[in-house]
């Protein structure tokens, strides 16, 4: 029986009474009617108050077990955690936006569990809705042969339509940068004191990519515009899709220890250069990937003679780009990290083929950084270094790849 919840379930085909409301754009969570509470025997039971009926789906995944609720769309102010989550036989939760248009919320399993039983009742007089779920353990064997993300092109992020740069006649064409604000949508990124990282990156990334424009010279293209989530992989198919010179993914991430402060530039190697690399690589990395190369017949030796091949020319490009940066924010003031180019398995720089770079403007576990990162001012003068730093880097790629050429 559960497996036809795995698919689009359309409120208005469970229930008439969603006929009556016409549904608008989006849907408010109730946090006073929401919660997950465990029902013993009987299973997990979660409850979801809405303003209105909304289109949802549920499906599983594997490794680990997670179940997840897509919904269009759910604001999710006020609904806390703390209150929603009643029981431990679920690990945690998270929710929030994941492509524009949908919302996501995803349940961390602590083991198998499958849906029993799912009700989504709509009053008639308010227009509120209740969505209720029954969640029952199930096997290994069960649960995996379910498992699994359904395509369906109405729910998830459409392929971007990118069109080539325009080539000047007279003149060279305009470096194309492709600006990465980490994490997105229902993943927050390290949060602290009321702010999280991809609300502050986004920011940055469109101060950013305004000083570049008026600058001159440079097109630009953000992996995402707004509260959206985009896994690591789409990253690197984006800045392939969109043919760009440069590849940038910004953040502002926190260490436990609590000991890292000032701006950092990350460039991609598989043996971090210190701990504090190798744990922010932990936190983001999530497997090797290899896009805009089809090595689905060649083996693990063939991959990585053209992995180094299309290295050779990438890699002292890419470590030039990091140094030009890393000037250029030091020369607006910074301040810098002690060490303030590094290495790390991050898979978002994985493309072998575009110089990638990570920029940590700063650790938000860091007070003085926090502060920073925080005022506009500062953020400003951190654009202006990296323009600075890209200016460096453009006039000397030219001059070394020509020497290259002859």
């Amino acid at each position: 029986m559960s497996r036809i919840f795995y698919a689009i379930v359309l409120i208005w085909a469970l229930t008439g009474a969603a006929v009556a409301h016409e549904l608008s754009a989006l849907a408010r969570v109730l946090p006073d009617e929401s919660r997950i509470v465990d029902e013993g025997r009987s299973g997990v039971r979660v409850q979801l108050g809405l303003s209105q009926g909304v289109p949802y789906r549920v499906f599983t995944l594997r490794d680990p077990y997670r179940m997840v609720l897509d919904f269009q769309e759910v604001d999710w102010t006020g609904l806390k955690d703390a209150d929603f989550l009643q029981t431990d036989r679920i690990s945690s939760v998270q929710f929030g936006a994941y492509v524009p248009g949908w919302s996501r919320m995803v349940l961390d399993l602590g083991a198998p569990l499958a849906v029993e039983g799912a009700d989504l009742r709509i009053d008639e007089a308010t227009g509120t809705a209740a969505l209720t779920l029954d969640l029952k353990g199930t096997d290994f064997d069960t649960f995996v042969a379910s498992a699994g993300a359904p395509r369906q092109p109405e729910w998830d992020l459409p392929e971007p339509s990118v069109s080539a740069p325009d080539q000047e006649a007279d003149g060279p064409r305009p470096l194309r940068v492709m600006l990465d604000p980490g994490h997105g949508g229902i993943d927050p990124g390290a949060e602290v004191n009321g702010l999280d990282e991809k609300t502050l990156m986004l920011t940055f990334a469109r101060e950013l990519r305004e000083v570049l424009l008026r600058t001159g010279g440079y097109e630009i293209v953000l992996t995402r515009t707004d509260d959206h989530f985009v896994s690591l992989e789409r990253r690197i198919a984006l800045a392939h899709r969109a043919g760009v010179d440069v590849f940038i993914s910004l953040h502002a991430d926190i260490l436990s220890e609590g000991r890292a402060h000032g701006a950092a530039v990350y460039t991609l190697s598989e043996e971090a250069s210190d701990v504090a690399s190798h744990k922010l690589a932990e936190r983001h990395d999530r497997g090797d990937l290899i896009s805009g190369i089809d090595l689905s017949g060649a083996d693990d030796q063939v991959a990585d003679v053209l992995l180094d091949l299309a290295r050779q020319e990438t890699k002292p490009r890419t470590d030039a780009l990091a140094a030009a940066l890393a000037n250029g924010m030091t020369q607006q003031g910074g301040p810098m990290n002690n060490h303030p180019i590094r290495t790390a398995s991050f898979s978002v720089l994985k493309a072998a083929d575009i110089p990638s770079v990570l920029i940590e403007l700063g650790f938000l576990s860091s007070p003085r950084d926090w502060k920073n990162i925080n005022n506009p001012e500062w953020r400003l003068g951190m654009a202006h270094g990296i323009r600075d730093g890209l200016e460096v880097w453009r006039q000397q790629d030219v001059i070394r790849r020509s020497l290259i050429g002859q």
